[in-house]
């Protein structure tokens, strides 16, 4: 019976949006406070993509403040979301809402400088043993490699994570069941503008061959991540580890992996 209803109340809902879209077109595009409705129906997703981005951002970053320029992403998708394409609205806004967050983020230069210089030895050395090896490197090679004990490298990861998190969301996922892209948190837009040159599909492939050289571990785990949608605490009861743990194997995929599409782009 609850799933019944459950069914009802999204079908419901399903057309409530419906007429609402209806209404909004009809009045062509006429101004937000006019039509509410939807206004309202999607604002806590901006909240909720707000709270999952701060997850990895330093204390000193205000979360009001990214959630008014969030606010801005969603009016904006309000404006320009066209019904008939195949994107839903809600992976739309999404969209928009974590574009105008991030590019707040990237204007206020958010990022230590301490911590920036760090990530860019960490992929200055994973680069050059990438090229070295013609493989991705293990952990083990990256210490040895940079001359750090093991507590010393768990403390360059969890410095780094913001940038490989960035500009995905904490949680994998759109507002609607949808997936991330993994493509999407590849580029390194401050190194080489890989989306301009690249389309998704021939980025997605490239990628792709490259996870399947990593190790089992980490080929896990972003497979777990990205494609199957589960959150780093339950891929750390998976493996029986702990989610700093697993956030770290995280990291050092991602930043192996940007450092090789990155040296495919600037061939």
């Amino acid at each position: 019976m609850s799933q019944t209803l459950a069914k009802e109340t999204s079908q419901k809902d399903a057309r409530g949006t419906e007429k609402a879209w209806k209404t909004y077109e009809a009045a062509t595009r006429s101004p937000l406070e006019e039509h509410p409705e939807l206004f309202h129906k999607y604002l806590p997703l901006v909240r909720s993509i707000v709270t999952r981005i701060k997850i990895n951002l330093p204390p000193h970053i205000d979360e009001d403040d990214l959630h008014s320029v969030g606010i801005t992403g969603l009016i904006s998708a309000l404006k320009k979301y066209d019904p008939k394409q195949k994107k839903s609205f809600g992976s739309y806004a999404a969209m928009r809402i974590r574009g105008a967050i991030l590019d707040e983020l990237r204007r206020m230069d958010w990022m230590p400088r301490n911590a920036r210089t760090n990530f860019k030895k960490l992929r200055k050395t994973v680069d050059d043993l990438e090229q070295r090896l013609g493989r991705p490197a293990t952990e083990d090679e990256i210490r040895t490699e940079m001359n750090l004990s093991e507590r010393e490298y768990q403390s360059l990861m969890e410095e780094v994570r913001p940038v490989t998190f960035l500009p995905l969301d904490h949680c994998p996922g759109g507002d609607e069941g949808e997936a991330t892209d993994l493509y999407e948190v590849i580029p390194d837009d401050t190194l080489v503008p890989v989306t301009a040159k690249m389309e998704k599909e021939e980025l997605t492939r490239l990628v792709a061959a490259r996870i399947q050289q990593l190790p089992e571990m980490p080929r896990k785990v972003l497979a777990m991540y990205y494609f199957e949608g589960m959150r780093l605490a339950e891929i750390a009861a998976v493996f029986g580890l702990t989610e700093s743990r697993i956030c770290q194997i995280h990291s050092q995929a991602i930043v192996g992996l940007r450092s090789y599409v990155t040296n495919v782009m600037s061939k």
